[in-house]
């Protein structure tokens, strides 16, 4: 069918298109400060190994303690002290007192896929919320954990809410409530242990984790240092902080960047990611790529496909055209395609299948590595923010 539009006509409609879609979703402020809270209390995890050593001092213990300590609970599946048969009884209740508060209590625990995926509702010690989510795939004897290795990946959060203002996420929809501290980040990880044995950990869930860097960082610096696990294991996303994204780079920390794009032009990204209006598209590309530079780590590219919204072919070569752009080439970056898990109330849904496929021939014909997602989750509330939304509406409903 023929578009007799003129081009003044075509490019009204398509701003008209864009205001309605805006509007499907709540509208906030980008926040890039977390509002200020009472602080958690100090936990074992937030004390650097100095810290760590004069801590077990000033407790009249030895000063091996610390290191003792230090491979209880970084290297073994323990958080409970009173546990811990290698340390005096009579030490052992003070340590859990002084050195490591309860941080997380689980409220909700839904589980999908024969019990292999399962999502957890935290409450912090100020009665905030958090959630994370273990998939565990290829366990013996579970089909529905799908087939090869088995390997197990823990998404887990690094704020509770988000301030990133994302139209079309729960999370971006509720607001920022404040920073994660790194024992509360870390203590994610050490839950998520006690079930399985990790194999990847993706910061992915609520938050923004490059608006909490430094607490986010020094959480990467345990993980990859005290407890074992391999940077190449461990993904970070960012809906593209520029200069956090930079700093990054710098860390030595070869982790995988995750950048959640959404859209391959200004116009579109200033919708769905709001914070574009302050660091546009090509200048997020170019900063990932440089981080590609930098860490030789591969760049993926995160792209939830919207339904008439941002899956257009058009707009599949127009991300392709970024993407390779600038002499870059295609051998730095994957695009991970996610088919968009709806939030309550939006208006906005995932593609038809046919146009997601075609979006996936579109960047494969340009030579871009690309895949869709594995939807798991979906029967329960799994998109970051779905689950803590619900609580929260309950609640006030109660």
């Amino acid at each position: 069918m023929t578009d007799h539009r003129s081009e003044a006509e075509r490019a009204a409609a398509e701003a008209e298109e864009l205001e309605r879609h805006a509007r499907a979703g709540r509208v906030r402020p980008v926040v890039f400060k977390a509002p200020a809270a009472p602080a958690p209390p100090t936990h074992w995890a937030d004390l650097k190994p100095a810290e760590r050593v004069a801590a077990v001092l000033a407790a009249g213990l030895p000063k091996f303690r610390a290191a003792q300590i230090d491979r209880h609970y970084f290297r073994s599946n323990s958080d409970d002290p009173t546990r811990w048969t290698d340390l005096p009884t009579a030490v052992r209740t003070d340590i859990a007192r002084d050195f490591f508060p309860r941080l997380l209590t689980p409220i909700r625990v839904q589980t999908a896929d024969a019990g292999t995926t399962v999502k957890t509702l935290w409450r912090l010690h100020d009665g905030q919320m958090i959630e994370s989510v273990l998939m565990r795939y290829g366990v013996p004897g579970v089909p529905a954990s799908g087939s090869g290795r088995q390997r197990a990946t823990l998404c887990f959060s690094s704020q509770a809410g988000c301030g990133m203002a994302c139209p079309f996420c729960a999370t971006g929809q509720g607001g920022l409530r404040r920073n994660l501290s790194t024992g509360e980040i870390v203590a994610q990880v050490k839950e998520a242990q006690k079930v399985a044995r990790l194999t990847n950990v993706v910061l992915m869930g609520m938050g923004e984790p490059l608006a909490n860097y430094k607490r986010v960082v020094r959480a990467l610096r345990l993980m990859t240092g005290e407890m074992g696990l391999s940077a190449r294991g461990i993904t970070v996303s960012t809906v593209g902080l520029v200069p956090r994204m930079r700093e990054l780079a710098a860390e030595g920390l070869p982790v995988t960047l995750a950048v959640s794009l959404h859209a391959p032009d200004d116009e579109l990204r200033d919708t769905l990611v709001p914070v574009n209006q302050r660091f546009g598209v090509r200048e997020v590309v170019g900063a990932a790529h440089e981080y590609f530079q930098a860490t030789g780590r591969r760049v993926s590219i995160e792209y939830a496909l919207i339904r008439d919204v941002n899956d257009q072919a058009a707009r599949a070569d127009a991300l392709a055209d970024l993407l390779a752009g600038g002499g870059r080439g295609t051998g730095w970056v994957h695009v991970n395609l996610i088919p968009l898990n709806p939030t309550p109330g939006s208006r906005w849904t995932a593609s038809r299948p046919r146009d997601a496929d075609e979006f996936v021939r579109r960047l494969e014909r340009r030579r871009i590595a690309v895949t869709i997602r594995d939807t798991r989750g979906r029967e329960i509330d799994g998109a970051c923010g779905q689950l803590a939304a619900a609580e929260r509406s309950g609640a006030a409903s109660r």
